[in-house]
């Protein structure tokens, strides 16, 4: 039997291909684009071609970014096909900056933790503590708070990287083999997370974890993690992560995630302006897809899951989680002007929203 001699990762792996291609198909529908009209754009010999790799694993792509790449080489018409590769498939993630600056990437969608960005703003990418709420905080931050200003001026430093865009993806919240209702559950608990999120969290006890994506559901198995605090509920249940654990700790670390793309600036220089303003226009359709199937998920699994139980810390207990979160924002301060300068727009945008009240800010 051909099946036989497979590890249990290659199962994993090829469910996980057979279901990515069925979630594609759909979200390519909601946008009415019919994949056989990409497959046939893809199959014409281009004059540009790009490879582009995500952070996100094969599963995941399908929802947070391969319906717009999959838009732009419909809507380019032959004159250029982007490749998108998924997480580690062309190089680690943590190798993903390098991998632009060399050119063996043209573009990256990511956060600027994970792939270990030689920018001091870095600290700011995926999950800093407490920085957001809602998923439009993130935008709101970069388009009318001036973040975007200071995301150009870090990368205008690191040679032939261009940053184009950042965009808000899920809240971050804990999902385990183990229930959490109060502080002290933390304590000695191994969590998949990413680097600023994993530092912040040992103050409370627990032991991040890093491993390769495509590792952590087998390690969860196998009782090397305990869980993930790498999503919202929405990733849990779409990745598969809702199979091999039992409970959801409804309090997030963080609002909404924050990831960006970037570019190889002389592969980008090169692109016809038209061009340039169509992989911008796809960008800000997968900033969109992503806003209303997190907002509609975040919701969904956790009333018609079925498969987490919902645990709470209480508000009273959590604000200490919150407070030291403060704290942790000071340090980062101290590290450079720009950093200052962030965590100052981060207050100032906090303290806005704060005396806006509800619905921007409840309780």
């Amino acid at each position: 039997m051909e099946g036989k001699g497979w590890s249990r990762r290659q199962f994993l792996k090829r469910g996980a291909s057979s279901m990515a291609a069925t979630i594609a198909a759909a979200a390519l529908a909601r946008m009415g684009i019919d994949p056989r009209e990409v497959r046939a754009q893809e199959r014409r010999q281009p004059r540009i071609k790009w490879r582009m790799q995500t952070y996100a694993g094969t599963t995941l792509g399908q929802h947070v970014i391969k319906p717009s790449i999959d838009a732009f080489n419909l809507a380019a018409n032959g004159e250029m096909v982007i490749e998108l590769y998924y997480a580690d498939q062309l190089v680690p993630q943590g190798e993903l900056i390098k991998a632009l600056q060399r050119g063996v990437l043209d573009a990256v969608q990511t956060d600027e933790d994970s792939a270990q960005s030689p920018v001091d703003v870095s600290v700011f990418g995926a999950y800093f503590p407490f920085a957001t709420e809602y998923s439009l905080d993130v935008a709101t931050l970069f388009h009318w708070y001036g973040l975007d200003k200071i995301w150009r001026e870090a990368y205008a430093k690191v040679p032939n990287v261009t940053w184009l865009s950042a965009g808000s993806w899920d809240p971050c919240n804990f999902a385990t083999t183990k229930p959490i209702r109060s502080l002290k559950d933390l304590k000695g608990i191994r969590v998949y997370m990413f680097p600023t999120g994993g530092r912040f969290m040992r103050r409370f006890g627990v032991v991040p974890v890093s491993l390769p994506y495509a590792d952590v559901q087998m390690a969860i198995q196998t009782g090397e993690l305990d869980g993930v605090a790498w999503s919202g509920i929405t990733e849990v249940y779409t990745v598969g992560w809702a199979d091999v654990t039992k409970y959801y700790l409804t309090n997030p670390i963080c609002g909404a995630w924050v990831g960006s793309y970037l570019v190889n600036t002389r592969s980008w220089e090169r692109l016809p302006r038209h061009l340039q303003t169509l992989f911008r226009l796809c960008i800000d359709s997968s900033h969109y897809y992503r806003l209303h199937w997190y907002w509609w998920g975040e919701a969904h699994y956790r009333v018609k899951g079925g498969k987490l139980k919902l645990t709470s810390i209480p508000e009273k207990e959590w604000e200490t989680v919150r407070k030291e979160a403060y704290k942790f924002w000071d340090e980062v301060a101290k590290r450079s002007p720009r950093t200052a300068q962030v965590v100052k727009i981060l207050r100032e945008y906090a303290e806005v929203m704060r005396k806006a009240g509800p619905p921007y800010r409840c309780g």
